[in-house]
């Protein structure tokens, strides 16, 4: 698995954040749907990474500077065909690894809080990361979790993966 930086250029993942979007909407209501299309993600506050195997894509993962200090995890996805296979978890790893190299001292996140989020909460639970009120510019609402790791004093903590590529 070879996780890059990608510029979003490509139609393998302008598909799969079309599935990503399609996904939200079909879970939540237009309000609080907080993903972010293709134009939005080629904003110069937000980097991009994609996950590769060979030719094919398995996912991605983004991160957006709220400030000096802060960043947020946005578009994790994993390509349907390889999930559970630790692509998630390695992309998140990344973006953790940015965020430190950064010095950010604080990594936020807003995911879904119904059931067809699950996963995506206990892969984040798993990296330490815990509930927390809404940050930047989001508002309480009842179909989004909104979590935060604490990179001042949370040790990175993750899942056995296979070797990868950054």
């Amino acid at each position: 698995m070879l996780i890059r930086l990608d510029d979003l250029s490509g139609a393998e993942i302008a598909a799969l954040l079309a599935e990503h979007l399609e996904d939200a909407a079909r879970h939540s209501p237009p309000e609080s749907v907080h993903a972010l299309d293709l134009a939005r993600l080629r904003r110069p506050e937000i980097t991009f990474w994609t996950a590769w195997d060979g030719a094919s894509l398995l996912g991605c993962g983004a991160l957006k500077q709220l400030d000096p200090g802060h960043g947020e995890i946005k578009s994790m996805r994993t390509a349907a065909a390889h999930r559970r296979q630790g692509v998630a978890a390695m992309i998140l790893e990344t973006i953790i690894a940015a965020a430190r190299e950064r010095g950010y001292r604080r990594l936020s996140l807003e995911t879904g809080s119904m059931a067809a989020f699950a996963a995506a909460r206990a892969l984040y639970s798993h990296f330490s990361f815990v509930d927390c009120p809404p940050f930047a510019d989001y508002r309480e609402d009842p179909y989004s979790c909104f979590m935060r790791l604490d990179l001042t004093s949370q040790p990175l903590t993750a899942p056995a993966v296979r070797p990868w590529t950054r």
